[in-house]
């Protein structure tokens, strides 16, 4: 039986086999989960890289350049398509996914790292033969070999528009975000280009790995024993790894006793837990805890005062998630699987209430480049509604002179301002608390009384916090 996928042999030359390369394989297939099953590349690499690991000709030069191959190429996927389209004869939505994602390697290895061109166009054809076959093979030599033609400063001359003409299709070019995103961004910021643009560019650098030592079971002190490590920018219980940092390697994440966590993330519970109540401070409610890493730090900042955390998530596997991170918390605590629109607990039984809402997830994209390209600006009337019911009930459920943390890892002003505006128009109940004295030592903090993270200014992800007060 004859393999067509190699092609017509010339008369004389015996066939060659692909060589094969698992670093660029590797790279392959977790592209292919995250196109295909709409999956995470942070989910899906790690067991690729394990597994990878077993091999003895896979080493940690080879898992390094792994990873930068696959969150390169996400994260730049919008100025890579751009620049594909310019050298194809075809719309890009008629070329062949698993060729797209060879070429958008081929692309960032050419544009985005220090491979020499020549080595980069050898090493994806090779790719191309062993996962595409001989044929289409020739096409992606074709193809990489008209981008080799310019750098990436001369291509995005040739492929974005001018800023003058289109600043927002300018700008999505550049920093490979979709339009959009970039325009909401800047209504975010309220501010000029250059905020902008740093931003954009923070979306696309590689973020630190922050660890959180657990109140209670480890300490700051300890993990900066590690090495690499140092210490975190604003959260007293924040450490940062250097790259290369690998968390599965310090025995108190190994034991749970310390977990990654954004400082970002750090800053909203520790906020909640900073600011006033009146009268007595004895139960706290994580209403949105899924996967658990705020719950796991309110529960440990609750049992320092004699306190008592309830840990609610809808989905019975993510309070699962929630669970195992607040074992082994000191003090009490209890996890359930509960809707925060249609809760068991009586309205008024809590003193301090976060509500995490699920949101777009614009805030992390630095995290999950490839969320930037899944969303859509319909996907906010999707949020609107649930976003609004948890934090109406996040008010109900805490009592007179208690205090409510909302947050979303999104500055969207749809799924952050708004939400809360639509609630102190209705509930005159409720009243903002000014959430900055809460965050001491961290700058840019705006003009209040809500808070806004931002990566190019804080180095965390975009979180976003109102601090609400029930008066009546």
């Amino acid at each position: 039986m004859s393999d067509t996928s190699r092609g017509p042999r010339r008369p004389g030359k015996p066939y060659r086999r692909p060589k094969k390369d698992p670093v660029r394989i590797l790279a392959f297939d977790a592209l292919r989960a995250v196109d295909e099953r709409d999956a995470y590349a942070n989910l899906v690499l790690p067991p690729l890289l394990r597994k990878a690991r077993e091999k003895d000709d896979f080493d940690a030069r080879d898992a390094a350049l792994a990873t930068e191959l696959v969150y390169g190429t996400l994260r730049r996927q919008g100025t890579y398509d751009a620049i594909i389209s310019a050298c194809v004869d075809r719309p890009l939505r008629e070329v062949d996914p698993p060729v797209l994602d060879v070429l958008s390697l081929g692309v960032h290895q050419l544009l985005g790292t220090r491979i020499p061109a020549h080595a980069a166009v050898s090493a994806t054809v090779e790719l191309a033969r062993v996962v595409l076959g001989d044929g289409r093979a020739k096409f992606v030599n074709a193809v990489l070999r008209k981008v080799a033609q310019h750098d990436l400063d001369g291509w995005i001359e040739r492929v974005a528009p001018p800023y003058d003409e289109d600043p927002e299709d300018h700008l999505a070019v550049v920093h490979s975000h979709p339009r959009w995103v970039v325009s909401a961004l800047w209504d975010s910021l309220g501010g000029g280009r250059a905020g902008l643009e740093r931003l954009l560019e923070a979306d696309n650098e590689r973020p630190e790995v922050t660890l959180v030592a657990r109140p209670g079971r480890a300490t700051t002190e300890e993990l900066l024993g590690e090495e690499a490590a140092v210490p975190g920018r604003w959260s007293p219980y924040a450490v940062r790894l250097a790259e290369g940092g690998e968390p599965g390697a310090i025995e108190a994440v190994r034991e749970g006793r310390a977990s990654v966590q954004d400082e970002g993330s750090q800053l909203v519970a520790l906020a909640l837990a900073a600011a006033p109540v009146e009268g007595r401070d004895e139960l706290w409610l994580d209403g949105c805890a899924g996967p658990g890493g705020k719950a796991a730090l309110l529960g440990a900042l609750a049992a320092q005062r004699g306190a008592t955390l309830l840990a609610s998530e809808k989905q019975p596997h993510r309070a699962g998630l929630v669970a195992r991170a607040l074992d082994g918390n000191p003090g009490p605590y209890r996890v359930i699987a509960a809707d925060g629109t249609r809760p068991p607990w009586r309205p008024g039984s809590f003193d301090r209430v976060l509500m995490d809402v699920p949101c777009t997830g614009l805030g992390a994209l630095r995290r999950r480049p490839e969320a930037r390209w899944r969303r859509r600006p319909e996907d906010l009337d999707g949020f609107a509604p649930l976003q609004r019911a948890l934090l109406a009930g996040a008010l109900d459920a805490v009592r007179v002179g208690g205090i409510v943390g909302y947050a979303t890892c999104s500055p969207h002003l749809a799924e952050t301002r708004a939400v809360v505006d639509d609630l102190l128009k209705q509930h005159p109940e409720a009243e903002l608390v000014d959430a900055r004295p809460f965050l001491p030592g961290v700058p840019d903090l705006g003009d209040g009384p809500d808070v806004q993270l931002w990566p190019h200014l804080h180095g965390t992800d975009a979180m976003y916090l109102a601090l609400i007060r029930r008066t009546g």
